[in-house]
């Protein structure tokens, strides 16, 4: 008996973490919560991207210079990489509005498909004169690409976005992982009151690839530990338009979201929104209409268009991990 008490005093070291700071009575203190740009060198490592020339399509994509980026490495997490939000304001416009409008469509996977039908979820929340609130707050997440079927314990492959294949190989362009094939995707919609229990992401053939995790709209505490629950996690304050990276050591730890926090600041409304131009880049890996493409994201900085998606990232947060499924020389499971 003293051995099974002293197991689940170990195994409860996350468990513990996360509900403190899931309390609302009292609030949990902020003091130990990692803020990148503000963390002591002991805890955090700011490091210097060794590129030498930007990648023509990252404007394009939404994003900042790549010369600009800010990286960021843990100590206490080998492997687990921070990117400070290196979006553009319309880049942040863009992402937000394609994880409402588009990606929830069918034949996408929603977790409303078990009680409900619905084909097109975001203009089933407007179908009437009001927004419908119950609606949008029912929606908790949609997969793309490839989704694990839980009850058969296998992955059945979808359509998988190009424009998010597209970012996610300018990422992994800049973070030296050349041969990485962004294959499926879950995005994950919070609001004030949500969390995500800890758990590790190990249901793909290739655990060797990394994990990016694109977050935007309202902030979040982010709890990363070890390769079991006996780990004392680390909390990581996380904003809206970060990157966070698991790699390599992080790339099987556990992580949860034990609270939604409000965003400081709205990065997505920046006053010098201006139009991107397709000629800035010759060719794209996965877009085939590059005009097109441009067109789309141009579309968001009209603040009447934007105005419903404003409404709904003013009081929720939005997440979006993308993995590669299949070993390098694989094609299907």
């Amino acid at each position: 008996m003293e051995e099974k008490s002293n197991s689940v005093t170990v195994e409860d070291k996350f468990m513990k973490t996360f509900k403190y700071y899931k309390s609302n009575k009292p609030k949990p203190s902020m003091e130990d919560v990692i803020e990148v740009e503000n963390c002591a060198t002991d805890k955090v490592n700011k490091i210097a991207a060794e590129i030498f020339t930007d990648d023509p399509r990252a404007e394009v994509l939404g994003l900042k210079s790549l010369r600009t980026w800010q990286i960021y490495t843990f100590l206490r997490h080998p492997g687990l990489l921070f990117i400070r939000n290196p979006f553009t304001a319309l880049g942040q416009r863009y992402w937000v509005r394609k994880c409402l409008e588009e990606y929830p469509r069918k034949p996408n996977k929603l977790n409303i498909d078990i009680e409900m039908s619905v084909e097109d979820w975001w203009a089933e929340c407007f179908k009437k004169e009001q927004c419908d609130k119950q609606l949008q707050k029912k929606l908790r997440w949609t997969t793309l690409g490839y989704h694990h079927n839980w009850e058969h314990k296998k992955q059945n492959k979808s359509h998988f976005p190009v424009d998010l294949a597209e970012l996610s190989d300018v990422l992994a362009e800049y973070l030296g992982y050349s041969n990485f094939r962004a294959e499926a995707a879950i995005v994950n919609y919070y609001h004030m009151n949500s969390t995500l229990s800890a758990h590790t992401d190990h249901s793909e053939v290739n655990l060797e690839a990394p994990l990016f995790s694109f977050s935007f709209g309202q902030s979040a505490i982010f709890l990363i530990g070890g390769k079991d629950k006996s780990v004392e996690p680390s909390a990581i304050l996380i904003k809206s338009g970060d990157i966070v990276v698991m790699s390599k050591e992080a790339r099987l730890c556990y992580h949860a979201v034990p609270k939604i926090l409000p965003s400081p600041d709205s990065p997505w409304e920046e006053s010098n929104i201006s139009d991107v131009f397709s000629n800035k880049v010759s060719s794209f890996k996965y877009i085939s209409e590059p005009d097109e493409f441009v067109g789309t994201m141009n579309e968001n900085i009209d603040n009447k268009i934007w105005n419903r998606f404003r409404n709904y990232i003013q009081e929720s947060r939005i997440n979006m991990n993308v993995r590669q499924v299949l070993n390098e020389n694989q094609n299907s499971i």
